[in-house]
């Protein structure tokens, strides 16, 4: 069973050096200042390109853009020629991609089953600015992680109001999301029956889990959820938290736990499957490098590189 690690939107190592750059609407508004939000873009541009080139030269195959990348894109009162205008830097970008793996996951705002329409007009164009990056920058099966969101007038009447308003979505979009198990209110089973009767990938998240369940063992459930990925080879999101209290264990740990992890790839042993595992800690790239140190002095994986290994 193959493991490759990743991390998320922007590496600690050269957080002092590049990191992403935001405007808002108000400082946009203030001269309507075109010129600024340009040069934010061209940074972020800047930023990604020293993000990947650094995760080549590490071999980290996973990485998860940010959400920010384009500052104001899918604002309702801008009219943003976001793709079209930077081609040339999306083709750019696209070439130092390599073997490395891409997704996205839309913040708290996108709630694909909102009772309030203006939250639903935005979370659509959340998902066309997401689908449009992830097109321009050329990635292999794109994938745009969501939660199922609202609990308004109950689960069940929610997740029937997901599956409607998933059917709204233009064929394209459908095809790139992937549904993700959460904290506190869809637990491993609500998602994966939503998953199989959508036809859409189930991104199982072993943190969330822990935090929200009705005491059922997911590797009951790992066979049909490993399933749902068809011919795109699976993704799992692993954290830790921060620490043992009610208070603070939803929360994610700066690094991750060396001896839950190892239970974990013990327990999946079993479905011998090949794994990209995004570590969601605070610690980003620090925590995949700290583990797999800690992992070789543990464990007798075979590691194929930096932050690759077999069990």
């Amino acid at each position: 069973m193959l493991i490759r690690l990743g991390y998320v939107s922007i590496s600690k190592t050269l957080e002092s050096m590049v990191n992403f750059h935001n405007i808002t609407y108000t400082e946009f508004m203030k001269n309507n200042n075109l010129e600024k939000l340009d040069k934010v873009i061209k940074e972020n541009f800047n930023t990604l390109t020293n993000i990947l080139k650094y995760n080549q030269k590490n071999n980290i195959h996973f990485y998860r853009l940010t959400s920010k990348f384009i500052p104001l894109a899918t604002h309702k009162d801008l009219e943003l020629n976001y793709i079209d205008k930077y081609r040339n830097l999306y083709h750019e970008v696209a070439k130092l991609i390599g073997d490395i793996r891409i997704d996205t996951h839309p913040d708290q705002f996108t709630v694909l089953n909102s009772t309030k329409k203006d939250v639903l007009e935005n979370t659509f164009r959340i998902l066309e600015y997401h689908y449009k990056v992830l097109e321009a920058l050329k990635i292999k099966n794109p994938i745009i992680i969501l939660h199922v969101g609202s609990s308004v007038f109950g689960k069940e009447n929610s997740i029937k109001r997901f599956i409607h308003n998933f059917k709204l979505l233009p064929d394209y979009l459908k095809k790139v999301i992937a549904l993700e198990n959460d904290d506190k209110i869809y637990n491993l089973k609500d998602v994966l029956n939503l998953c199989q009767t959508l036809e859409v990938p189930f991104v199982f998240d072993y943190h969330h889990y822990r935090c929200n369940n009705e005491g059922e063992n997911y590797l009951d459930y790992m066979e049909q959820i490993l399933a749902t990925w068809k011919n795109i080879k699976p993704k799992i999101h692993f954290s830790s938290p921060k620490n043992n209290t009610k208070k603070d264990f939803r929360s994610h740990s700066d690094y991750i736990n060396c001896d839950d992890f190892i239970s974990f790839l013990e327990q999946m042993k079993t479905f011998n499957t090949n794994i990209d595992i995004m570590l969601e800690a605070k610690a980003k790239d620090e925590a995949i490098f700290r583990l797999t140190r800690q992992l070789k002095f543990k464990t007798n994986y075979k590691f194929i590189d930096d932050t690759s290994f077999i069990v």
